[in-house]
């Protein structure tokens, strides 16, 4: 079960990343020390990219490759740093039209 500082955690990302897309259809779920970022389309979920808190507020991401593994993204930085990062790097799957 998430921790309540994890859900809050998760509800911050989710708002900048709703505010960085201009939609809400990206969602974040707490999943253990990660923070998954989701796309909700029709009737299926994505995974697309993870955060991974390494130390206290610091965070590294990775993106979902098609073969199922994490790769890791460049930079890492506090919540809304590396928000930014993921959405400019991986702006077209966190994207509703595609």
């Amino acid at each position: 079960m998430p921790t309540i500082d994890a859900k809050a955690k998760a509800a911050e990302l989710q708002r900048q990343i709703a505010t960085l897309t201009g939609h809400d259809l990206a969602r974040v779920k707490p999943y253990g020390k990660h923070l998954l970022i989701q796309m909700h389309r029709n009737d299926s979920v994505d995974t697309i990219a993870r955060l991974t808190e390494f130390a206290r507020n610091s965070y590294s991401s990775a993106f979902r490759s098609h073969t199922g593994r994490w790769e890791p993204l460049p930079g890492s930085g506090d919540l809304a740093t590396t928000a930014e990062l993921v959405v400019s790097l991986l702006g077209p799957y966190l994207d509703p039209n595609t």
